[in-house]
């Protein structure tokens, strides 16, 4: 199997630690002051011992002490707008182990939006006296849209397995209850009631949101095999000598010890069957894509980094900062998904594309740009001199789990997040 050394090389450097700069000895009359390695000489003058200069001495040391002391209270006056920022209503950071649990849920961008309008009228209840009512409903009002313009597609995002509990969802657009409650309350200006069924609203909405997230987890390898055929009824060529085929066989490894989320997403859509498709050719890349993908379900970004126990989720690698992944998308017939169309920091669950790595059009050390900013899962083991036929318009016969069912882990029923 082809393989790229300058990654992994890349992956062990790390910048060396300069030396610390050996002492250096100024010598001179009077004392020495060791400052950062270095011994500075400093040569004392004496000055005759006049009772004059015994109460100079006194004045400019009280001068000093004085100067200190402004210096001190300048540097309290300054900090306390900053302290100060903790305490506004305005301030967004969680005040309960529940509100911080429920905000770091990677739940798809629907879902958030929703949540940050409700999490909004939160803030706004702290405000003393006069609370602005007209902005919360405005928030409650914004959630609203959100979720009957994407209903469908938030319901669709549920596991089939757990899609009764969908009823909650149903329940918030209820008039009886969920966010028409909440603008009842906004109107009779009743914030206790109001406060209580936001807290009930958030519960349900955090519900929702790890319902989506119980995706299938790969926890360990497994092997996928696709067998492709040309569309225009052409044949495949050997690389290697033998007669053309009609049909062509690739084999990926995928990784779900570095990308467990990503590749158990992958693995249960290829048992599904979602992966009877065409492909499309593009810069360096093969894409295929399911049309089952277009309910909003997705998958935070996963990138596990070098060095690194646990991957990294919602959050790219900087290359130019010196962070590597542990799967690298610069080797030829690397297998990644696409980003979501909703946000970068989400990958789509159905749309993957094989990666036609070329140096020449690479950075420098040979690393790809794009490295470090998708959620790369596995990579091409046999098969790979077929990638360079594949044209748009060629389809996916067929896509097997070969090798790892009995390593797909299937979501489970989520707890409930707790009351805020």
């Amino acid at each position: 199997m082809a393989s790229r050394t300058a990654a992994m090389a890349l992956v062990g450097a790390r910048p060396a630690l300069h030396a610390p700069a050996p002492d250096t000895e100024c010598r001179a009359s009077g004392r020495r002051t060791r400052r950062r390695g270095l011994i500075i000489a400093r040569v004392s003058h004496r000055r005759p011992q006049h009772p004059s200069f015994a109460v100079e001495e006194g004045v400019k040391q009280w001068l000093r002490s004085a100067a200190a002391a402004l210096a001190i209270a300048a540097q309290i006056s300054v900090s306390l707008p900053a302290d100060a920022v903790l305490y506004s209503p305005d301030t967004s950071l969680p005040r309960t182990g529940e509100l911080a649990l429920r905000r770091a849920i990677p739940a798809n961008p629907n879902m958030k939006a929703i949540q940050e309008s409700l999490e909004d009228i939160f803030y706004l209840l702290r405000i003393p006296q006069r609370k602005p009512y007209g902005t919360m409903e405005g928030d409650v009002k914004k959630a609203m849209k959100i979720a009957m313009d994407n209903k469908d597609a938030i319901l669709g995002s549920i596991p089939s397995e757990q899609r009764d509990e969908g009823a909650k969802y149903t329940a918030l657009l209820d008039e009886k209850g969920g966010f028409k409650s909440l603008l009842q309350y906004i109107k009779d200006n009743n914030p206790d009631k109001l406060s209580v069924a936001l807290a009930s609203s958030l519960d349900t909405v955090a519900e929702l949101e790890l319902l989506q997230l119980a995706v299938n987890r790969l926890t360990g390898r497994g092997v996928v095999e696709f067998t492709l055929e040309k569309g225009d009824g052409s044949t495949f060529f050997p690389t290697g000598g033998g007669e053309p085929k009609s049909v062509a066989t690739i084999q990926v490894v995928i990784d779900g010890f570095s990308a467990p989320l990503t590749a158990g997403n992958f693995a249960k859509m290829v048992l599904d069957g979602a992966y009877g498709v065409t492909l499309k050719c593009a810069s360096q890349a093969i894409i295929a894509d399911s049309e089952s993908g277009k309910m909003g379900y997705t998958v935070p970004l996963e990138v596990k980094p070098a060095g690194q126990f646990e991957p990294l989720y919602r959050t790219p690698l900087s290359i130019q900062d010196g962070e590597l992944p542990v799967l690298p998308m610069s080797v030829y017939g690397s297998i990644a998904m696409a980003h979501s169309v909703d946000s970068d920091e989400y990958s789509s669950p159905t749309q993957f594309f094989f990666y036609l790595y070329d140096k020449r059009n690479s950075g420098l050390g040979g690393i790809s740009f794009d490295e470090g900013q998708f959620s790369v899962f596995g990579y091409t083991t046999e098969g790979r001199d077929v990638l360079s036929q594949i044209k748009t318009g060629d389809k996916i016969r067929s896509a097997k789990l070969v090798q790892g069912r009995e390593r797909l882990v299937l979501p489970q029923a989520p707890a409930s997040p707790g009351e805020s």
